[in-house]
């Protein structure tokens, strides 16, 4: 089950809400985790096992890792194992293809047969739960967050279905005492439901054909494709993932809202950034805050030798691209990436690095990151290669432009899509997510009225893609 499909938007989410709004405050995190579960298991029924025991073994190792709970070496023992048994987990299921795919590679080299195995199925979501997973052992070991108090309530913190699939990455600490005690009121719920629809208009009126004319351009046969819709299409990928990963960020934070939780943001106009560095304080922010806290830190942080703290800035983003799939080409963007942050770095102690001109540096930055998502959305590295020879125009036989091209909704997209990425740069008036539901000036209730007008709106115009049968699941489900 998707957030933008007709079952989840006019069956699950009504009768969730229903059922917890109808709920006394003390079983609301019952009716929470029951309709998670129940989520989860809609699209992998064989895995919730997998899920809720992990999530046992997390609990208890949870309480033996507080400070004071045993010794200095057992916790640390303790740590080891839970850090191991769910990474070990998350390479089994997620690498483990890709591990034998590699193996046959070089035994067909060697002249030898290829190794015949079951394919593993890989759990919905497991990437992004496993980093949350290994925050609550982490925070509980440094003590900046106490052990769960019972089962359940860690058991929903992992699985509570607005960030389940996809994040944001919600550290423990940053929602412990909401697991605990939490405000539901209008407010929250008139705030929650207009978010959730501005990320579904996101995801069906721009993400979804925006990603004609990219599924168009990057499926056209090697050598076929003209530099000009080359360029079109990969412009027009960047801001199909933009706005399908933020609008399910957009979805997951105001369903949320709706049950009186407070995440994080996860974006924060990408686009408009000046230097890679930046790029990464506003793109995926939960994925970066999770590994400086987690990995960058633990390595060392800043506080190494220059050298080997460009060498971790690099590892890092080595190993966060990996954490998105498990292909080479994924290894490549994320290496791509890390190599400008390095040269960042590098750089930021000349003069004038940290004063560069918007109209040269956002350009700069964007290009970069343009190169770097013709890896994350080839399918393999001879496809990447190709898809740059089209950019440079090397086209050997050209065909006719992709169809998309010609799309009254795609061109409506990219305009709409250009205005809204890149608004920063030329307002500093840029409407604001939330708003206050009473705040006691003149209008305020209009105001709600209006809102609540305009998010039923939203909602309707963009469910009319699905009921015509335009359904697209979102981008970072297959991570």
């Amino acid at each position: 089950m998707v957030f933008s499909s007709l079952t989840f938007l006019y069956l699950f989410l009504p009768l969730t809400l229903a059922a917890y709004t109808l709920a006394p405050a003390r079983a609301r995190n019952g009716v929470a985790l029951a309709a998670s579960l129940l989520f989860f298991a809609w699209g992998a029924p064989r895995f919730v096992f997998l899920l809720v025991a992990g999530c046992l073994m997390d609990y208890v190792i949870g309480n033996r890792l507080a400070p004071g709970a045993a010794g200095a070496v057992a916790r640390r023992r303790w740590l080891g194992l839970g850090l191991a048994v769910n990474l070990a987990l998350l390479l089994y299921f997620k690498y483990a293809n890709f591990g034998l795919e590699q193996l046959n590679a070089l035994l067909a080299l060697a002249g030898r047969g290829p190794l015949v195995w079951t394919r593993v199925a890989l759990p919905i979501g497991i990437s992004f739960f496993t980093f949350q997973k290994i925050s609550y052992l982490m925070d509980v070991f440094r003590g900046t967050a106490r052990p769960a108090a019972n089962f359940g309530r860690y058991l929903l913190f992992i699985a509570l279905f607005p960030q389940l699939i996809a994040g944001p990455i919600v550290r423990y600490h940053d929602v412990a005492a909401q697991l605990e005690s939490r405000r539901t009121d209008a407010e929250n719920r008139l705030a929650g439901a207009w978010r959730l629809a501005l990320g579904l208009a996101k995801k069906c009126l721009l993400a979804n054909p925006l990603a004609l004319l990219a599924d168009q351009a990057f499926g056209a046969a090697p050598g076929t494709l003209g530099a000009g819709a080359a360029w079109a299409g990969l412009y027009a990928y960047a801001l199909q993932i933009y706005f399908d990963f933020s609008g399910y960020s957009d979805m997951a934070l105001g369903l949320g809202r709706l049950m009186g939780f407070h995440f994080l943001e996860n974006f924060d106009f990408p686009y408009i950034s000046r230097g890679i560095g930046e790029f990464w304080r506003r793109w995926h922010i939960s994925l970066g805050n999770f590994m400086r806290e987690y990995l960058y830190i633990p390595l060392g942080g800043n506080r190494v030798a220059p050298a080997r703290r460009a060498f971790n800035l690099w590892l890092v983003f080595l190993l966060s691209g990996f954490w998105h799939g498990a292909a080479w080409n994924f290894v490549i963007w994320g290496a791509w990436h890390g190599l400008w942050i390095v040269v960042e770095k590098r750089l930021a102690g000349r003069r004038g690095a940290r004063t560069r001109p918007a109209v040269l540096a956002v350009p700069a930055t964007f290009l970069l990151v343009l190169i770097g998502w013709v890896f994350f959305r080839a399918e393999n590295l001879a496809a990447a290669g190709a898809y740059f020879r089209a950019l440079a125009g090397l086209a050997t036989a050209p065909a006719a432009p992709p169809p998309a091209l010609a799309d009254l909704r795609t061109a409506t997209a990219m305009i709409l899509g250009t205005g809204l990425s890149f608004a920063p740069l030329f307002t500093r008036r840029v409407p604001s997510h939330d708003w206050t539901v009473a705040d006691g000036t003149p209008g305020a209730a209009c105001r709600i009225i209006l809102r609540t007008a305009a998010t039923l709106a939203l909602i309707g115009l963009s469910t009319l893609p699905l009921l015509l049968g335009g359904f697209n699941p979102f981008i970072y489900f297959r991570f």
